[in-house]
């Protein structure tokens, strides 16, 4: 006869965390943590994820913020002293009124963004141009450099998003050019991201801002809704923040120039739809697309309420 005996398993965690920075590196790290119920905080210099829409990043932090992750906003840390007990003292100043604050943290991590190790490459040498600024290599539509026979892909390069499937994408199709099997070239628009957050942020496509900035803000139509997710209501789980945002052209076909989507397995929903607006996808042709009941994507194709008109932008039950 077996019997079944109860083995308890304890891992010492640190108490207390810091994290310096709010690129999406740090906010996803920040909310596993937060998840694992560790005391975690997140020091943001600016704004959260910096080259995304600013909207729907302050949705993410304010989901994060109300199921714990601290944000000491508007903070810069000036100094980090290793005590006798091994805590790091960090001292930060407020960027609105100079006030210094301190205090002591078992583990900081620094997610502030990445810089190209450029300089140990010596490509002044062979005449590599990079941008003196960000110290990123200067390459052309066709990843070549300003020497004719040397290529550079991926993050290291000037104007390409810091994106892994970017990366292997165009440095296979490169491959293909360089042994004569193709003349394609890596198409950076309307390239699909995910940020893994407690409530995800997907996209795909221009911001709102970006939009506006390109063709002003009387040439766009921005179509909006909040939603609750299905699998929110026995939990009653709040879901202030899932929200989801089209950003299309005014002119005659509607273009959409850009998706937004916040809620539950976003990356999974923003794949799919990144097909149709890679694709040239309007948003008549969106509103005729049956969506499937009841998953948070058929949200979706039911957008219908213009920031324009000032309406409620809260989706009723079917």
């Amino acid at each position: 006869m077996c019997s079944l005996i109860p083995v308890l398993f304890f891992v010492c965690l640190p108490v207390n965390r810091l994290l310096v920075g709010a690129s999406y590196v740090s906010l996803e790290c920040a909310g596993f943590l937060t998840g694992l119920r560790l005391d975690t905080a997140v020091m943001m210099r600016s704004i959260p994820l910096r080259g995304f829409d600013q909207q729907m990043a302050t949705l993410v932090t304010d989901y994060m913020e109300a199921y714990g992750t601290k944000f000491l906003k508007k903070c810069a840390p000036t100094k980090v002293e290793k005590m006798g007990n091994g805590r790091l003292r960090v001292v930060w100043k407020h960027s609105d009124s100079g006030k210094e604050d301190m205090d002591e943290f078992d583990t900081l991590m620094w997610a502030v963004g990445r810089q190209p190790d450029t300089k140990t490459l010596n490509l002044e040498t062979v005449g590599v141009k990079i941008n003196s600024a960000t110290g990123k290599i200067i390459v052309d539509a066709s990843e070549t450099t300003s020497v004719p026979h040397i290529y550079a892909v991926g993050d290291i390069t000037e104007g390409r998003p810091e994106l892994t499937p970017t990366a292997i994408a165009a440095g296979k199709l490169l491959a293909r050019r360089l042994f004569g099997q193709s003349e394609e070239l890596m198409d950076y628009d309307n390239v699909p991201t995910t940020v893994f957050t407690p409530l995800e942020y997907g996209c795909v496509g221009l911001s709102e801002e970006q939009a506006s900035d390109r063709l002003g803000p009387d040439n766009i139509e921005v179509y909006h809704a909040f939603y609750k997710p299905l699998e929110f209501n026995v939990p009653e789980r709040g879901a202030a923040q899932c929200y989801i945002k089209m950003v299309c052209s005014r002119a005659q076909e509607q273009r959409i120039l850009g998706l937004h989507f916040i809620g539950p397995n976003a990356g999974e929903v923003i794949q799919g739809f990144a097909l149709g607006i890679k694709c040239g996808a309007t948003y008549s042709q969106m509103l005729k697309t049956v969506g499937i009941h009841p998953t948070c994507a058929e949200e979706v194709t039911k957008l219908h309420i213009s920031k324009r008109s000032g309406l409620d932008a809260t989706v009723t039950s079917c």
